[in-house]
C-alpha cells in the first residue's frame, strides 16, 4: 500500500551537514520525495508537534531542541513507506539502533539523534498537515518506479 510519511531532519542534522546524506538514503531506497523545505520552526508549532509528550517531563527539552535551529521537513511516499522510514531511522537511543541506520551510524545521544518520523497512519497524516499545506505537496511520476514498485504493488 503507497503510504506517506513525514521525515524532519532536526537541528542537529542540519548543523552537521547531514540534510543530503540522510535525505539521499530515502530516496537511494526508491521512497519518492513529494515535499521538502527548511524550516525555522515557531516554539508554538514545536508545542503542538510534541503535544503528545505535553506531560512528560522531556517535553520542554524537546520543544527547546527542535526550536534551536532550521530543520528539514520532507514527506515522503511509497509502498509501506511509515514502517519502512522508521527501520531507516533506527531506534530512538542511538547505542540501540541498528548499525546501516541513519541513528545507528551518525548519532550519539538521544537528545541529538538527528531525525524524526511518523510512528503510523494517523500520526502520519496529522504531521504532514502540520508542516505542509495541501499545495506544498507534489503528485507527479517518476520514470524509475516501475523498477522499483512492482506490477499491482
Amino acid at each position: 500500500m503507497i503510504e506517506r510519511t513525514l521525515v524532519l531532519v532536526k537541528p542537529d542534522g542540519v548543523q552537521r551537514l547531514l540534510v543530503g546524506r540522510i535525505i539521499g538514503r530515502f530516496e537511494e531506497r526508491g521512497l519518492k520525495l513529494v515535499g521538502l523545505k527548511l524550516v525555522q520552526v515557531s516554539r508554538d508549532q514545536a508545542e503542538r508537534h510534541y503535544a503528545v509528550h505535553r506531560d512528560k517531563p522531556f517535553f520542554a527539552s524537546l520543544v527547546d531542541f527542535i526550536t534551536s535551529g532550521p530543520l528539514v521537513a520532507a514527506v515522503l511516499e511509497g509502498p509501506g513507506a511509515i514502517g519502512l522510514v522508521r527501520t531507516m531511522v533506527g531506534a530512538t537511543r542511538p547505542a540501540e539502533a541498528a548499525p546501516g541506520s541513519i541513528r545507528g551510524d551518525f548519532a550519539v545521544e538521544t537528545g541529538q539523534n538527528l531525525v524524526h518520523a511518523s510512528d503510523g497512519p494517523e500520526t502520519a497524516a496529522a504531521e504532514i498537515a502540520l508542516w505542509f499545506r495541501p499545495d506544498e505537496l507534489v503528485e507527479y511520476e517518476r520514470a524509475i518506479d516501475r523498477w522499483v514498485v512492482g506490477p499491482g504493488d
